[in-house]
């Protein structure tokens, strides 16, 4: 078996994995007075530096942060409803919606 039959297999062999989708995740909850969103990707890769976004129902921007260091997003609760998404960009948006705290 020559060489370029030898890396022709591997290539084919490793695509698949390479192709696998991550999707995004998060889970939010307060921390004092704060909200906080941990966010990342469903390999268990973080999202540090990822921007985070909490809407009003009304889809009102109500605050915009960057994921910190240890892939969190820090939010003041606000009154009212509202829900925190956080877009890839390259699938489906993970979403929080204030109903969900407990």
């Amino acid at each position: 078996m020559t060489l370029l039959n030898k890396l022709a297999i591997a290539l084919t062999l490793l695509t698949p994995l390479a192709a696998q989708a991550h999707y995004p995740v998060m889970d939010c909850g307060r921390e004092g007075a704060e909200l906080v969103c941990k966010v990342g990707y469903s390999d268990g890769t973080f999202a540090t530096g990822a921007e985070v976004v909490m809407y009003s129902y009304d889809d009102e921007v109500l605050a915009t942060v960057k994921a910190n260091g240890h892939s969190q997003a820090r939010f003041t609760e606000p009154k009212g409803e509202f829900y925190i998404r956080f877009d890839a960009g390259h699938e489906d948006p993970a979403e929080f919606d204030y109903a969900e705290l407990l």
